[in-house]
């Protein structure tokens, strides 16, 4: 595979729709700035990339991946730093992501020159595109499409990378409640758990909607074989506190490896809590509760950041936990807005200027 030495080719938008932005009122996923970056693969390597303005895309009705969902895609974040300059909150570590979701889908990799370089022009050149309000981004989407003219089954030949952008406000506006599934199953091992592909997202839509229907905001699922073992939330990776301990499920097959988690993991260590990545079952849960040890329970996410959980429910068990409890969470949403708006020093090396 290779990338064109010609850089990229930018395309400006004649004229800006920055004035449909409405910063006292940004919805997530509700608008989209300025430009979008293409990249094609054919013949085994990816042609030169293109930033281009926002727009369709032309495809045939038998483009491959409609059909069996050679699909994958990314979250990631922009903010503005103190100074007021653009930057990105730990791209190489979705683009090393992005990349073992595209080997476990037969789909080619993504260069670095392609994903993050690509990226960090792309977001510099929407840059009045971020919102600066407390708790706001660009919210950055790439993603990755089989694009075959073919109807039949085998791995394509033809792909399409693309990076999109959007203002974003908070994904969940508060506390969520969540819904223990003890029916439906999002993954198995040797299956695709720990990818971002579009079909894992497309399984949870039912399950998701029928919890909703009963008042609650996600899922929080259990392990396919005894519904015991806590895995993830539809949206964000899971966090409880549990006494003087914080305790996660571990990362495997069919748990996503995410970016958010990994810095909240990364910070209450260097505070010096102890945090347990290990099996947790929702029975150890509301023992816990039971015995008020459950102090808090937190979801994170690129897109949710870190959100309060409120309240869970496991068949007849309703575990309410009380916003004066949330010191651990609350700590660490405040302390990782400081390093991504650049009110505090990143010495983890997370941030990467535009």
């Amino acid at each position: 595979m290779s990338v064109s030495t010609m850089g990229i080719t930018v395309k400006k938008i004649e004229k800006s729709r920055i004035g449909e932005l409405d910063h006292s009122n940004i919805q997530f996923g509700k608008l989209y700035s300025d430009h979008m970056l293409v990249a094609h693969y054919e013949n085994g390597q990816w042609l030169q990339p293109e930033i281009m303005p926002y727009g369709n895309l032309n495809l045939s009705p038998a483009t491959t991946f409609m059909h069996y969902g050679q699909a994958i895609f990314e979250g990631v974040k922009a903010y503005k730093d103190a100074e007021g300059n653009p930057v990105i909150f730990r791209p190489h570590d979705n683009w090393k992501r992005m990349n073992r979701s595209a080997e476990r889908m037969a789909m080619p990799d993504v260069p670095e020159e392609i994903f993050v370089e690509g990226m960090r022009e792309l977001v510099k050149l929407d840059k009045n595109w971020i919102p600066t309000a407390e708790g706001t981004s660009l919210y950055i989407r790439p993603f990755m499409i089989a694009t075959d003219e073919f109807i039949g089954v085998k791995p394509a030949e033809k792909f399409t990378f693309l990076i999109i952008t959007s203002p974003a406000g908070p994904y969940y506006a508060k506390p969520v409640s969540i819904f223990v599934e003890d029916k439906y199953v999002r993954a198995f091992p040797g299956g695709i758990g720990f990818t971002k592909a579009a079909g894992n997202y497309g399984a949870s839509m039912y399950p998701t909607l029928q919890i909703r229907k009963k008042g609650y905001d996600q899922v929080l699922w259990t392990d396919g074989f005894e519904h015991k073992y806590v895995q993830e939330i539809g949206t964000m990776n899971v966090f409880f506190v549990i006494g003087d301990k914080v305790i996660t499920p571990e990362t495997s097959e069919t748990i996503l490896e995410g970016v958010t988690r990994d810095s909240v993991i990364t910070l209450l260590r260097d505070k010096g809590v102890t945090v347990e990545e290990r099996p947790l079952s929702i029975d150890e849960i509301a023992d816990a509760f039971g015995k008020h040890q459950l102090k808090e329970a937190f979801g994170t996410g690129t897109a949710a950041s870190i959100s309060h959980i409120a309240e869970l429910t496991y068949g007849d068990i309703h575990m309410k936990l009380p916003s004066e409890d949330w010191g651990i969470s609350e700590w660490v949403k405040a302390e990782l807005n400081d390093i991504r708006y650049g009110r505090k020093a990143d010495i983890h090396g997370w941030i990467v200027k535009a």
